[in-house]
């Protein structure tokens, strides 16, 4: 066309073009592009099956437009054996995807949202019990306090074990503390912790207003039910999940040595995530403000008194102390891991945070010395599986139970205080010698062992690496034998 508009004979233009001299006359006189003669194809081109029953199907997705391709489709072979048959199935499926495009129900839509420097967070909790790490070789189950920025994407997090206000307070203060500034708003999702989710005469709960006043941030909150009102959070919990999984495999192990080399590792995570964002990073930490001179103290405050039992109750757990303090009022100190029991202006005790509710945490040194002066009381003790520091402290009393059945309890008490007033450790293993040679086991044995120093220590079991390679061989054996 520009050729011929240039004066060049249809002969030398068509040639030019590569094509027909006929074709080339034909697009001159309709004056259009080959793109622009192109029919579009709107005709079947085959009969379809499903024309005398469309009007029957459509009056049963009206009802119920939830309804399947492949529910139609059996309805339709049941009622009528024989005429329709299963490589049709996908014809189906087709036209309810265009009934669906052209006349279903309307679908939800989502605006996307324009973000701006320094002025939203979000954070929620991510489980990452499913990834099946271990610690020490024993299964870890534990969640993920994660922090994101919504307009650079800079995300941190920090381990913990329930969706309580502590772990949010404690993630949310270490996450600012890390970034180094304030920003304007907040966003969680109807978190227990955060939102009065019961009660409509305040949105937040006192505690979490308090911590967000304190550092001068304006809370927000989604509706309950509507994650995608925080898609920001949600979509990298998502993407957090996919890379840390993803790096677990390229470390080659889910174990780790211990909780500090695991969370090292996350950090070491967070770094590489986060590299990528330094510019967007340094734009809004200009609009952060100010952090506070000292963060708040991420726990919650009890005043509890100590029952007839040496017990305290705690957030609906029960929690042992020194027999010294019944009847007296202790404070606690609840923070996300543990908990401080503080009386007379100092802390007695620091013991580890139960989860869940109605669960207990007895240290038998606290009660041993009254157990003793009132054995009866072990066989029916509420919390008497508390009192079997290992399971070899329960062999040892099922062994009583057999032998000495009468004074079982009286023994065994025996030997359990002598674990608190020498080492738990040594005790184990006297047990354990006594045991393993077929010796009787009582608190006079148990003594005796553990003066004369001579226990042996327990056999190191090594087990060999296996030789992948003799799998190679065989490999190789069999692909002979088949040749």
């Amino acid at each position: 066309m520009k050729l011929t508009s240039e004066g060049t004979t249809i002969d030398l233009s068509s040639m030019k073009s590569g094509m027909d001299r006929k074709t080339a006359r034909k697009y001159r006189y309709l004056g259009k592009l080959p793109s622009e003669c192109k029919v579009e194809h709107t005709w079947r081109t085959r009969e379809d099956p499903f024309s005398e029953v469309w009007d029957e199907i459509r009056g049963m997705l009206k009802v119920n437009p939830g309804l399947h391709g492949d529910t139609i489709f059996n309805y339709l072979q049941c009622r009528e054996p024989g005429r329709y048959q299963d490589g049709q199935l996908r014809t189906l499926q087709r036209r309810l995807k265009i009934w669906r495009a052209l006349e279903g129900d309307s679908k939800e839509v989502f605006f996307p949202q324009k973000h701006y420097p320094g002025i939203l967070c979000a954070s929620d909790f991510c489980n990452l019990s499913d990834l099946s790490i271990t610690i020490s070789g024993v299964y870890f189950p534990h969640l993920l306090y994660h922090f994101v920025l919504t307009y650079s994407n800079w995300e941190t997090g920090n381990v913990c074990f329930s969706e309580s206000f502590e772990s949010l307070s404690s993630g949310l203060q270490q996450a600012l503390w890390e970034l180094g500034g304030v920003p304007v708003q907040h966003r969680t999702d109807s978190l227990s912790a955060a939102v009065n989710n019961l009660d409509n005469r305040k949105d937040f709960t006192e505690r979490y207003h308090g911590l967000l006043k304190y550092y001068g941030i304006q809370p927000q909150h989604t509706q309950a039910g509507n994650a995608n009102e925080n898609g920001d959070i949600e979509q990298r919990h998502y993407r957090f999940c996919v890379a840390l999984d993803q790096a677990l495999m390229l470390r080659g192990s889910r174990e780790f040595s211990n909780r500090y080399e695991y969370e090292r590792f996350l950090k070491l995570l967070f770094s590489q995530l986060n590299a990528g964002r330094q510019l967007q990073l340094k734009e809004e930490q200009t609009k952060l403000k100010s952090l506070p001179d000292t963060r708040l103290e991420a726990c919650k405050r009890l005043r509890v008194r100590v029952g007839p039992s040496s017990t305290i109750r705690v957030n609906h757990n029960v929690y042992s102390v020194n027999s010294r303090l019944i009847k007296e009022w202790v404070d606690i100190k609840l923070f996300s891991e543990h908990l401080e029991v503080w009386y007379a202006q100092r802390i007695v005790e620091s013991l580890p945070r139960v989860r869940g509710e109605e669960r207990s945490e007895i240290n038998y040194r606290h009660i041993i010395d009254w157990l003793i002066r009132k054995p009866g009381a072990f066989a029916n003790y509420r919390y008497r599986e508390s009192l079997f520091p290992t399971s070899r402290f329960r062999m040892a009393y099922d062994e009583l139970a057999l032998s000495i059945p009468a004074s079982a309890d009286k023994e065994y008490l025996k030997i359990l205080q002598m674990a608190a007033m020498e080492t738990e450790q040594g005790v184990d293993d006297a047990l354990r010698f006594l045991m393993k040679n077929d010796k009787p086991v009582n608190a006079d044995m148990v003594k005796e062992l553990m003066q004369s120093g001579r226990i042996p220590p327990a056999t190191e079991v090594r087990i060999q690496p296996v030789n992948l390679s003799s799998y190679d061989a065989l490999l190789e054996e069999k692909e002979v034998a088949y040749a």
